[in-house]
C-alpha cells in the first residue's frame, strides 16, 4: 500500500509510542483512515485505537522521501526548479528523514555495503526525474505545499488531511494536486483513487465555500496524470458517504465488534499475527463496550475534544 502525506497527522502506528498511552475513541478522519476502515475494519482498529507497530516499509518510506524533495524544490526560483537541483536534493532530505525517523535504520540494517540503499535511492531519483515529464515546475507557483486542513462538519464530524499541493489560477480557480510514487490504476478503479481527492475537496468546500475547479493526481511510479473536475453533488454524495462510514465506525467502537475482511492486501499487513484470518488473536480491546440496551453514555459519535479548534477548522501549519 503506498503512503500519502497526509499520514503525517494520524500516522497509523507510532513505533515509539508510550506503553502507557491511553486508548481514546476515535474524534477525526482522515483519507488513509477511512481507506483502512473501507479495506478492513479490523486494520482500522489495530492502527487507530490499539495502535499496533508496524515496520518501515521501503516503498512508502520512498514515498515519503519524494514528496519531500518535491516540497523542498519550490523553495528555489523558478528558473532554478530543474531535474539536477531536485535529485540533488535527495541526500539532504534522506538525512533529514532518518534524523526525524530513527527507525527507518531498520530499513537497510542488513545491507553493510550499502547497496540496496544506492539502488533504492536510485529509483527514489527517477521518480523525481519523471516528475519533470509530468508538469513544469518553473511555470508554477504554488500557494501551499503540504497543507494541512481540517473541518468540523454540522454532524460533528472533524475531517483532516495533508494536502500535497494548493495551485490557485490568477482568476481564482483552485487546483487540488497530489503526487502518487505508484502506477495509475486501471479506469475501473479510478474512482477508487480519486476517494482521497474528493476528500479534501469537501474539506477546502466546507472551509472556504468554494469548489476546487480540479482535482490532479499524478502518478510517478508509470507517468500518468489523473484529473476530475468535482461539482457540488459530488462533494455532497462523499460527504453521506463519510457520515455513513462513521456511524458504522462509532458502532464499532461502542461493541468492540471489528470484522477482518480477508483480500489480497493481506499478505503486506504486518498484523496477521493478531488477526483471526490468519490464526491469531486481536490484543485485549482497551475500550469499554457497550452492552446493547444499556444507556447511551459510550464514546462521543465524532467531536474532538474541546481544546481543539473551532467548528470552522483550519488551513495552515499542524
Amino acid at each position: 500500500m503506498e503512503s500519502s502525506s497526509e499520514d503525517v497527522t494520524t500516522a497509523p502506528a507510532v513505533r515509539d509510542a508510550p506503553a502507557s498511552a491511553v486508548a481514546t475513541p476515535p474524534t477525526s478522519l482522515s483519507p488513509s483512515r477511512a481507506g483502512d476502515f473501507m479495506q478492513c475494519p479490523l486494520l482500522y482498529r489495530f492502527r487507530v485505537i490499539d495502535r499496533l507497530p508496524e515496520k518501515p516499509s521501503p516503498a512508502a518510506t520512498k514515498g515519503t522521501l519524494v514528496h519531500a524533495v518535491l516540497e523542498r524544490l519550490f523553495d528555489a526560483p523558478p528558473a532554478e526548479r530543474t531535474a539536477p537541483r531536485a535529485k540533488s536534493l535527495i541526500p539532504g532530505q534522506w538525512d533529514r528523514l532518518r534524523e526525524s525517523r530513527p527507525e527507518l535504520t531498520e530499513l537497510f540494517a542488513d545491507d553493510p555495503e550499502g547497496e540496496r540503499l544506492a539502488g533504492w535511492l536510485t529509483e527514489a531519483e527517477g521518480l523525481v526525474e519523471r516528475w519533470f515529464s509530468l508538469e513544469d515546475p518553473t511555470r508554477l507557483e504554488p500557494a501551499e505545499r503540504e497543507l494541512f486542513v481540517e473541518t468540523e462538519l454540522d454532524s460533528g464530524l472533524r475531517l483532516r488531511g495533508i494536502i500535497d499541493r494548493v495551485d490557485v489560477a490568477p482568476t481564482g480557480e483552485v487546483r487540488i494536486v497530489d503526487y502518487k510514487t505508484g502506477k495509475a490504476p486501471r479506469p475501473e478503479y479510478a474512482e477508487g483513487a480519486l476517494f482521497q481527492m474528493k476528500f479534501y475537496a469537501l474539506v477546502v468546500w466546507r472551509l472556504k465555500q468554494v469548489v476546487p475547479r480540479r482535482l490532479q493526481l499524478v502518478y510517478l511510479g508509470s507517468g500518468d496524470v489523473l484529473t476530475y473536475d468535482p461539482v457540488v453533488a459530488d462533494l455532497e454524495r462523499v460527504e453521506r458517504k463519510l457520515l455513513a462510514l462513521w456511524e458504522a465506525i462509532r458502532q464499532a467502537t461502542e461493541s468492540g465488534d471489528w470484522r477482518p475482511r480477508p483480500t489480497k492486501l493481506c499478505g503486506w499487513c504486518d498484523h496477521r499475527e493478531h488477526c483471526p484470518e490468519f490464526g491469531g488473536a486481536p490484543p485485549p480491546y482497551p475500550l469499554p463496550v457497550k452492552v446493547a440496551g444499556a444507556g447511551a453514555d459510550g464514546p462521543p459519535p465524532a467531536r474532538a475534544p474541546e481544546s481543539g479548534p473551532g467548528p470552522q477548522g483550519r488551513m495552515g501549519p499542524d
